[in-house]
């Protein structure tokens, strides 16, 4: 089976949120919210062209509650240059958590890097999960980042805008989430076969040693096969009581 040794900082456990001011009004009808990102691939969910099975591990994940569009790409167009790449290429979301925080349109930012159960950073294989939580209220949304670890830049993540936390009524969003995450490629490094590319995390002697694209972020397609987002990770909601804990 690969192994999977992220490049990740030990040091990194959880970013602290950058939390934007809200009025009294906003805080009245904001919900604790509790989102839980499990890892559900097998050791076979990877079909190598080797003839071998691997596991699809995910990186710590970037969340971000924000009212402003697009907070970490726009689809069809480079990468912002601000750790996405990072975040795509070594599967360490510090530095773009740090690059958002305080930025107009962005509630709270964070990264969740310690496994459920674990005492130190790391990525989560299958079994493992992550989990986060925060605070929003009615017209926010939520994005979620991870690196799809045996790839050189791919990322889960739902569409640009992200997903709304509150539907039209003011009911806050529950349950499974899965649906709407897209593998996004970034851009950034060519791609090799997932798994199996000597220059993808897992098996990379050092950070950034691909070869640039200098391309556009994009779901990805590249002509190799990958497994459909839920072979490989499950994302729940689950909201408190609105305005129980203010």
């Amino acid at each position: 089976m690969t192994r999977v040794p992220f490049l990740l900082p030990l040091a990194l456990a959880l970013a602290a949120p950058a939390v934007a001011q809200q009025s009294s009004a906003m805080k009245d009808k904001a919900v604790d919210f509790t989102v839980r990102i499990e890892n559900v691939s097998t050791p076979m969910t990877l079909k190598l062209s080797t003839g071998g099975t691997a596991p699809a591990p995910t990186a710590p994940v970037l969340w971000v509650v924000h009212t402003a569009p697009a907070p970490l790409f726009t689809s069809g167009q480079p990468d912002r240059g601000v750790g996405l790449e990072t975040l795509a290429e070594e599967g360490n979301p510090e530095p773009l958590s740090h690059a958002l925080g305080g930025t107009p349109g962005v509630v709270a930012v964070g990264a969740m890097a310690i496994p459920d159960g674990d005492m130190a950073a790391g990525p989560i294989t299958p079994g493992k999960s992550y989990t986060v939580t925060f605070k929003a209220a009615p017209g926010q949304r939520l994005t979620l980042a991870m690196m799809f670890g045996q790839s050189n830049d791919l990322f889960y993540a739902p569409d640009a805008a992200g997903i709304p936390l509150f539907d039209a009524q003011g009911k806050p969003l529950t349950g499974d989430i899965t649906p709407r995450l897209v593998l996004w490629d970034a851009g950034t490094e060519v791609n090799q076969e997932p798994g199996v590319g000597a220059d993808q995390a897992p098996r990379q002697k050092m950070a950034n040693t691909g070869k640039a694209e200098h391309g556009t972020v994009r779901p990805v397609n590249d002509g190799y096969t990958y497994p459909p987002v839920g072979q490989v990770v499950r994302v729940t909601v689950t909201p408190g009581m609105m305005g129980m804990n203010h």
